[in-house]
């Protein structure tokens, strides 16, 4: 996979030509990762306990370690063969660094992703490059994701040519006109720069980026969150028939409810760096259990105000806590409104099923659906003593070595 470099040395011609710097060896992408026909259903994607830690380092002239940031923190989600699965929450969760982390973009610290068999976290060197062929992301912000001195043809040629793609000449100008055209871009973008184009018309570039080596899995990291609406419904609509005609896998990062639900076959709902809960897209929005799913759905306005005046209404208090000092206990149970004393506060629920394909992980999910608990009134928590002021600037980094 080929990440784009903002700042390369030297400008680059307007169409240039790359240079055949692969070793006398390369080959192209074979029998590492085979592209088998599999069977519809079947997992094309498995995470297992997957975390990701990143240390918080101290000293001016050795760094140590003073603590952690767990920015994910044992997540299991298997994906199938043609699916979309979306992730949602709010800023903070994790749900970019878990996207990135599947694709070896963020290191794992502990866990497994295995991609049509095969374990990424295991592979390096000439074997994860013939994985990423088949695992590209489309990035947030296409004006910083994509290389203001590259042209449209150089940037789409460049994924192909380090994959061994474009050895013939006719057959890369032929795919190029076939990818513009898949994304709804004339011929003659291919001259253009990134700055010549609108925010909807550089994020079809970077989709045309990433179908550029042929993937089975894309990971769409807020595809539409810097897009305007109608834009939005375009770019969510393309993706939907790039789908349908090439069959390829979805992973949707997204904050937007409303989009998720419109494209997504199946959701996660993650919260500080863990899955609370996973089900289909429509029993998902019809019938959430985890508290915390039920809050942010509570949170999307209705338009009928007869409705929007008599549905459930939800108010989190508080802030989402440091994913460098998660709570004890249940992640949620600082802000949750039908929270139990002891069990809440010391155990960590587990993701269990409780109905068909219905995932959550909450000790009392039951008994919150039947009403045998009813949510009561949650008082933000006071800041102890010795605690940063919000109002007082930035903490003290070794503060930190006191909390954990």
């Amino acid at each position: 996979m080929t990440v784009p470099n903002p700042q390369p040395p030297n400008p680059q011609p307007p169409n240039p030509q790359p240079s055949d710097s692969r070793p006398p060896d390369f080959e192209p992408p074979n029998s590492e990762l085979p592209d088998s026909e599999v069977p519809s259903g079947e997992v094309l994607l498995e995470v297992t306990d997957l975390k990701v830690h990143f240390p918080i380092k101290r000293g001016v002239i050795v760094d140590r370690t003073v603590g952690y940031v767990y920015a994910v923190d044992g997540v299991d989600l298997s994906i199938r063969r043609g699916e979309t699965y979306g992730l949602v929450g709010e800023s903070g969760c994790g749900k970019s660094t878990l996207g990135r982390a599947i694709l070896r973009l963020n290191e794992p610290t502990a866990g497994s992703v295995v991609f049509d068999g095969t374990d990424v976290a295991r592979l390096k060197g000439e074997q994860l490059r013939r994985a990423r062929r088949r695992m590209q992301m489309i990035f947030q912000d296409p004006m910083s994701s994509l290389d203001p001195r590259q042209s449209v043809e150089s940037i789409l040629v460049e994924g192909m040519h380090a994959h061994g793609l474009d050895r013939d000449p006719e057959a890369t100008a032929r795919r190029l006109r076939e990818l513009l055209s898949a994304v709804g871009l004339p011929e003659s973008s291919l001259r253009k720069y990134p700055h010549e184009f609108s925010g909807g018309q550089r994020q079809r570039i970077g989709i045309a980026r990433a179908l550029a080596v042929e993937p089975d899995l894309i990971v769409a990291d807020e595809p539409v969150s810097a897009l305007d609406v109608s834009v939005q419904a375009q770019v969510v609509n393309l993706l939907e028939e790039l789908q349908d005609e090439l069959g390829l896998t979805y992973v949707v990062i997204a904050h937007d409810l409303a989009v998720v639900q419109h494209i997504s076959d199946r959701i996660g709902v993650m919260y500080l760096g863990a899955l609370v809960e996973e089900t289909s897209s429509a029993e998902l929005y019809e019938n959430p259990l985890h508290p915390y799913t039920r809050a942010l759905l509570s949170a999307i306005p209705v338009p009928d105000p007869v409705v929007e005046d008599s549905r459930e209404q939800i108010l989190l208090a508080g802030d989402l806590p440091s994913p460098a000092n998660p709570p004890t206990g249940c992640r949620f149970h600082t802000r949750c409104p039908w929270r139990q004393a002891t069990l809440c506060d010391t155990d960590r629920p587990q993701l269990r099923e409780i109905g068909a394909g219905h995932r959550v992980a909450c000790h009392y999910a039951e008994d919150i659906r039947d009403g045998r608990i009813q949510p009561h009134k949650v008082e933000p928590e006071l800041v102890e003593a010795g605690a940063v002021n919000p109002d007082s600037g930035p903490p003290d980094v070794g503060s930190v070595t006191e909390i954990l």
